[in-house]
């Protein structure tokens, strides 16, 4: 099949395009690099330079036949103080694509949405069945995107399928040896934010220390990049015309702050000082995923712990550090 995988130059749509071409797909990447790299373009994959507004009817039209769909911003804080950039960006992007998805008539995508569409659960692990109620502009404009897709299956029968991931971490070694990770900037996520703190030699900030959780530090759901990506392939075949699907993607138990520095200590065999500080706004005490549903349907489940996703990552930051 050949797919066209947008944002495919960033973290985990390098990774998905790298699964890709292995399972023998045709992959053309699209991206603008505003947060994504060129060289994590995995081989064998044509790349095309650009903006969903600007590039995707043409690209589709050179015989792309499937969508994966990871083209966003992606930072909470930002889309707090820009929400009209996440906005224009996220819905407004993902409508050009569908539009030129549906004037060519190719009727399959995978999305790549998150769980902050759930904002503050009610319970955990969160199904996908509990209330939507985002609590920031990042979250509401996937949510968007989400409605958007169940309209454009029920009226032009698109195929979809929306994955709400939690907190993603570890590396791929792609098949031509190199590796494919994390490089946000900034970097927000804690596993590569503790591993940059180890090489420079710095303390790792704890943001709060008296959460109603066992270590008192919030607990939140981590799944490796590379059974999530093998969830994006599932989900592929997956699609069938006029439904749009939704699953979470997770470990379905959790790891806490103080888990991970300690996961991170063994791997990088160096010992790890914390600093508490003040929670901050906004932040649950467990956040944890039930990946039940994407179990059941399409016999996905995670199975790389908190030591292979922390080891996989140390081992991209070692060679990236090395270049």
């Amino acid at each position: 099949m050949k797919v066209l995988v947008t944002g495919g130059a960033g973290y985990i749509g390098s990774v998905v395009a790298a699964q890709l071409i292995a399972a023998g797909h045709e992959v053309t990447v699209l991206d603008d690099l505003s947060t994504g790299y060129a060289d994590a373009v995995p081989a064998g994959a044509t790349f095309v330079k650009g903006t969903l507004r600007d590039c995707a009817a043409e690209v589709l039209a050179d015989g792309s036949e499937a969508v994966l769909h990871f083209a966003a911003n992606s930072l909470v804080g930002e889309s707090v103080a820009n929400p009209a950039k996440y906005w224009s960006n996220n819905l407004g992007g993902t409508v050009a694509l569908l539009e030129a998805m549906r004037e060519i008539g190719i009727r399959t995508i995978v999305f790549s949405s998150t769980a902050a569409v759930y904002g503050e659960p009610e319970r955990t692990p969160i199904e996908e069945t509990d209330p939507t109620r985002p609590t920031s502009p990042y979250g509401a404009s996937k949510l968007a995107v989400d409605t958007t897709l169940t309209e454009f299956a029920r009226l032009y029968g698109f195929g979809a399928v929306s994955l709400r991931y939690f907190n993603v971490a570890g590396a791929q070694r792609a098949a031509d040896g190199t590796w494919l990770g994390e490089r946000h900037n900034p970097e927000t996520h804690l596993i590569p934010t503790i591993l940059a703190s180890v090489t420079a030699g710095r303390r790792v900030e704890i943001f709060g220390g008296d959460y109603p959780t066992p270590d008192g530090t919030c607990v939140r759901d981590y799944i490796h990049v590379t059974d999530l990506a093998g969830a994006h392939l599932r989900s592929l075949e997956a699609c069938r015309p006029g439904q749009h699907r939704i699953y979470n993607l997770g470990n379905g138990a959790g790891f806490s702050v103080r888990e991970v520095v300690d996961v991170c200590a063994e791997v990088t065999g160096t010992a790890i000082g914390t600093d508490v500080t003040a929670r901050r706004a906004g932040d649950p005490a467990v956040l944890v995923a039930s990946s039940a549903r994407i179990q059941a349907e399409l016999g996905w489940q995670a199975s790389r712990d908190l030591r292979a996703m922390a080891a996989d990552a140390w081992e991209f930051t070692r060679v990236r550090g090395a270049r």
